[in-house]
């Protein structure tokens, strides 16, 4: 992967949590609403975490700034990833969990993927942008 690639990628990224963030913070009654999914019963378990997907978010277009600089930065991306699919997978295979989060479980497997390749690709000399 070439460094103008990961660039964008990180630019991707950062914009995804960001907004899925501003999305938690600004609106979470609508959003549970809109999958029909019962809030918790206080909207600050809900925007603390988005609060963290924004600071996260603010992190990956840090490291599309300068991947080579920022690469290590790329293993806390893996940890949040890890962290949000193992509570989801983990719960969906025991007791359940609202089908709201399991698209977006699916989506941070993805971007986990592509944070490693992407940490591995940066080890090594980058092809020319």
């Amino acid at each position: 992967m070439n460094e103008k690639t990961i660039k964008m990628f990180y630019v991707l990224s950062g914009l995804y949590d960001g907004v899925l963030g501003l999305a938690f913070l600004l609106f979470p009654a609508a959003v549970y609403a809109m999958y029909a999914v019962e809030p918790p019963n206080h909207m600050a378990y809900v925007q603390f975490p988005a609060l963290l997907l924004i600071v996260f978010g603010a992190m990956f277009i840090q490291i599309s700034r300068n991947p080579v600089k920022n690469r290590g930065l790329i293993l806390y991306g893996c940890a949040l990833k890890v962290s949000y699919c193992s509570m989801v997978f983990g719960y969906m295979a025991t007791s359940g969990v609202p089908a709201m989060y399991v698209p977006f479980a699916y989506a941070d497997l993805v971007f986990l993927a592509l944070f490693i390749v992407t940490y591995r690709s940066l080890g090594e000399p980058l092809p020319a942008s």
